[in-house]
């Protein structure tokens, strides 16, 4: 092209490209297709688009789905952004430091195969994960390290994937101040689950709370993907695969413990409280105490590091409703007296408290105010037993032992109950925790810098309902039954003589009536039981 352009021409062109990164991609930049080659960068609508927003907004956060070119297209910016302006300085981090260098390795391609009169910069500096322009404008690609770009002044920082970081919030507290002098940021990724620093970004940006413009970018604003497409794509694919590498949709691509479905159905039945109580308004109810039902309350007691809540539930056994709850952050003395006070209120309903370090400190309070109905189990075996009987017990503790062997187990029966729709929960507080409540390498556990303490408490409740309370009946009907098939023969055949010593006949039935009432006073225990 250069020999049938005039030097004017050419300057022209230089000038028009330099103000317009639209045009200089559509013109001369190139791209590696992998069945194609090396072909022309012919730019779809939404990839312009981008372009624009990328010129006219500082921060910039892009929620997209795969197989769209968004990182190739941002690489193209960069080339640009380096061939015209001076002294430019850009960081990549990625999920993988191979992400992020494999972003800077497009960059310099695209410069690469620049027509030669248009490359008004030249490649100084050439490393494999750095290069740097003649014009003083370089690039690099960095790990995810706490002190990536620290000491350094960016003028634009791009950050792909980034919802797949993992320590992404301390990444960015000391990546923030290497652009606080004007520089601008790309953030990039497809969606992982709720919670994160990504999340959190994209939802404080379309509520206007924060200073980044959001782009949405789902698998449908391709030209060339269609639903036969898109069906071929995904039909090996998981419902949360489809959700993050597709669809856009926050909610349903984290690997949550508890479906997305099922987040999203008890998310439209949550009802604000009847009543926000107690000394800090966080005890929350929706339903008093109603005389002739049965209740549990279900507590988790917080460490005391500052990091996590004191938490409780009241569930109304009968329909299985979280009828009120708490959590907050208040002394051991307190949290002993509120229990101690919501379990009179509810009935001096039996009490499950999770007996950790601190909340053996609780139990020991509620023991000492003498309070009727405290769960105990025996040690090691996590049974049930009577607290009357666990007096008398040295195997027996109060409250319930959360341990690596209980923890899957109690986690998974309130996985059951909510898919199989037992339970009914009212709480946004609640419903929240499960969105950040996903599998961390085979462990249920709350994302990073999230919690679970409601969800921990709420689960120990399904545990105990179906089995201290749900099998403990089962026991006392099955005793019930026993005695009940049990009858006494008042009726006798009569092979006495007469004559015989003691002969009479009166004398004889009474015995006999007093022997019946004795087995009956025998067998009384498996009505108590």
């Amino acid at each position: 092209m250069s020999n049938k352009l005039t030097k004017q021409e050419i300057l022209k062109e230089v000038v028009k490209s330099g103000k317009n990164p639209s045009y200089f991609i559509n013109n001369y930049a190139k791209i590696s297709h992998p069945l194609d080659g090396l072909i022309p960068f012919n730019t779809y609508d939404f990839q312009d688009q981008l372009i624009n927003d990328f010129n006219d907004y500082r921060f910039n956060v892009i929620l997209k789905a795969r197989q769209l070119g968004i990182s190739t297209i941002t690489a193209a910016y960069i080339a640009w952004l380096m061939m015209f302006h001076r002294d430019k300085n850009v960081l990549v981090v990625a999920t993988k430091f191979h992400t992020a260098a494999n972003l800077v390795k497009k960059v310099k391609s695209i410069i690469k195969y620049l027509p030669h009169w248009i490359r008004i910069a030249s490649i100084s500096a050439d490393n494999r994960t750095s290069f740097e322009l003649s014009n003083g404008s370089q690039i690099k690609a960095s790990s995810t390290s706490e002190d990536a770009g620290r000491s350094e002044a960016l003028s634009l920082l791009v950050i792909d994937e980034a919802a797949h970081i993992e320590n992404m919030e301390k990444l960015w507290a000391g990546l923030y101040p290497t652009i606080s002098t004007g520089g601008r940021v790309i953030a990039l990724s497809t969606p992982k689950g709720v919670g994160n620093w990504f999340h959190k970004i994209c939802e404080g940006a379309d509520q206007e709370q924060n200073d980044f413009f959001m782009t949405n970018l789902p698998w449908h604003v391709h030209p060339e993907h269609d639903q036969e497409w898109f069906e071929k794509e995904t039909k090996n694919m998981s419902n949360r695969e489809i959700a993050q590498e597709y669809l856009c949709n926050f909610n349903a691509s984290g690997e949550t413990v508890i479906s997305a479905e099922d987040i999203d159905r008890m998310a439209a039945e949550t009802l604000e409280p009847k009543y926000r109580s107690g000394f800090d308004r966080n005890y929350w109810i929706w339903e008093e105490h109603q005389p002739g039902n049965t209740y549990l309350i279900s507590a988790d007691v917080a460490r005391g590091d500052g990091e996590d809540y004191s938490v409780f539930h009241v569930i109304k056994l009968e329909t299985l409703e979280i009828i009120a709850e708490y959590k907050g952050k208040p002394s051991l003395d307190i949290f002993s007296q509120f229990l101690f006070s919501v379990g009179n209120e509810y009935g001096k309903c039996m009490l499950v408290i999770e007996n950790n370090s601190v909340g053996y400190a609780v139990l020991d309070k509620l023991i000492d105010m003498e309070y009727p109905n405290i769960y105990y189990s025996i040690k090691s075996t996590h049974d049930y037993i009577d607290p009357i009987l666990a007096l008398g017990n040295n195997s027996a503790v109060p409250g319930f032992t959360t341990s690596l062997k209980t923890r899957p187990l109690i986690v998974a029966k309130l996985e059951e109950f909510i898919r199989n729709r037992l339970i009914t929960i009212y709480s946004k507080r609640c419903i929240e925790e499960m969105r950040t409540f996903v599998w961390n390498n085979g462990r249920p556990q709350a994302m990073r810098s999230c919690n679970d303490d409601l969800l921990m408490s709420l689960a120990i409740a399904c545990w105990v309902r179906d089995t201290a309370i749900i099998q403990g009946g089962r026991e006392s009907e099955y005793k019930k039954a026993m005695l009940d098939s049990m009858s006494i023969m008042r009726t006798s055949i009569d092979t006495r003589i007469p004559g015989m010593r003691d002969y009479s006949k009166n004398n004889d039935l009474l015995d006999r009536e007093k022997q019946a009432r004795k087995q009956v006073d025998e067998f009384m225990w498996l009505y108590k039981g």
